[in-house]
């Protein structure tokens, strides 16, 4: 991300320093150093703007997902994954840690708790790596879990709902049905990668190893050990995965009806569901808003630092360059040109694409209601910051050998943008 803050800076300046060069002045006009001297300054303020915008829409639904939490759902959906994942990875015995903080972090990224997914996934990658017969070197389950996370499905993209809500979007839950259908296609390619690449990058396993394990205490997590020893039956499991599946085509035929409902329904499940489980509803939501006005101010510096870069690019004339290139051909299947800042920076940084995304949909022309928008939108929701992940998950486990893990994920995002075209193009195109 230093690199590419850096290299967006350079090429804002060199573009306007070019420009000036040859700019003869006319009245009413402003010089291209100046124009990226205003933009520095506006997109700085606006950064500022924007997130104190958000932390009203982020305080509400961390508060709500705060609710969630403390009524279990997060031990409910890990009871509904546990039967699929044992089958998932046949390597990691059932009862292993890894499989508890495995299934955690899936169930964390389906509410959109990224925060509490990022331990998760962590702890499930040392203890992976405690069944690994060739330590430094990923193994088959470790390639699978990584592209498996990167593309994890989304019930609730909270963090992009609040941003949209902030930007004024008319319906900030529309990108519901989008995202579903983007991570569950992509999810699916996920795992067809990472078995069909592993074939490629053969790993020699020893059973020995695996057998002669013993299961020890996961060091400063009680979360793994609460984690419930049995799942729901397999049937179950099947079932609420084709309930899921069949939100799909309901969201996408009739979106449009019923997104109005969306936001409102949430609330109201959320509270019911936690008072039914005895949660005090109303001390709990208050926490987790606290949490949420937190997480607003937090990133405040990392909006500043690409709205700014991004404001001087655009200004630079550098921005319109690039779209004129290949926006072209990019528009031809679905990617607008203003889109493709976005499509490229997700993979390599989650605060840069979240910055991104910000500039996008604030943007008086394009807009969050916009093809464009609801496009950018469900990128943010339906995917993860690849490298960021394979960077803090391998080097939790000093694992330098990658293997397939790279192109596995590469090929999730892949399809992700692809799923995400189709929806949108179908619902707002």
């Amino acid at each position: 991300m230093n690199i590419i803050f850096l290299l967006i800076v350079l090429l804002a300046f060199g573009f306007a320093g070019w420009h000036q060069l040859f700019w003869i002045p006319v009245e009413g006009q402003t010089a291209p150093i100046e124009a990226v001297s205003k933009a520095m300054v506006e997109s700085s303020a606006g950064a500022v703007e924007l997130a104190i915008g958000l932390v009203g829409v982020m305080t509400l639904f961390l508060g709500l997902v705060k609710i969630a939490e403390a009524g279990g759902m997060l031990t409910i959906l890990a009871r509904l994954i546990r039967p699929l994942m044992v089958r998932l990875f046949p390597e990691v015995p059932p009862e292993h840690p890894a499989m508890g903080a495995m299934i955690l972090n899936m169930s964390a990224n389906a509410l959109g708790l990224g925060n509490a997914a990022t331990p998760f996934g962590i702890r499930a990658m040392q203890e992976l790596d405690k069944l690994n017969p060739q330590p430094g070197t990923a193994t088959d389950a470790m390639a699978l879990f990584l592209a498996i996370n990167t593309s994890s499905v989304t019930l609730l993209p909270t963090g992009v709902i609040a941003l949209r809500a902030a930007a004024g979007s008319l319906d900030p839950a529309g990108i519901l049905p989008t995202t579903l259908f983007a991570t569950m296609g992509s999810t699916v390619a996920a795992i067809g990668a990472a078995v069909f690449y592993r074939r490629f990058f053969p790993l020699k396993t020893s059973r020995k190893a695996a057998a002669n394990h013993t299961a020890e205490p996961v060091a400063g997590g009680a979360e793994v050990n609460e984690l419930p020893l049995t799942g729901y039956p397999l049937w179950v499991s099947l079932l609420a995965l084709g309930a899921v599946a069949a939100l799909i085509p309901l969201a996408i035929f009739f979106g449009r009806t019923i997104s109005p409902w969306i936001l409102p329904a949430l609330m109201v499940f959320f509270l019911v569901f936690g008072f039914l489980r005895r949660v005090r509803v109303y001390e709990v939501f208050v926490e987790g808003a606290k949490e949420g006005f937190q997480v607003a101010v937090r990133i405040i510096p990392y909006l500043v630092a690409i709205l700014v870069a991004v404001g001087m690019f655009r200004a630079s004339g550098g921005l319109g360059a690039v779209v004129n290139w290949i926006g072209g051909w990019t528009a031809k299947v679905g990617l607008p040109a203003e889109a493709l800042p976005m499509a490229i920076m997700r993979p390599l940084s989650g605060s840069g694409a979240y910055g991104i995304l910000a500039s996008i949909i604030n943007d008086p022309a394009i807009g969050p209601d916009s093809y464009t928008g609801y496009l950018v939108s469900t990128l943010q929701g339906s995917t993860e910051t690849t490298f960021y992940v394979m960077a803090v998950y391998f080097g939790a486990v000093q694992v330098r050998r990658i293997r397939h893990t790279l192109a596995a994920a590469l090929t999730a995002d892949l399809f992700g943008l692809i799923f995400a075209i189709l929806a949108c193009k179908f619902l707002f195109g």
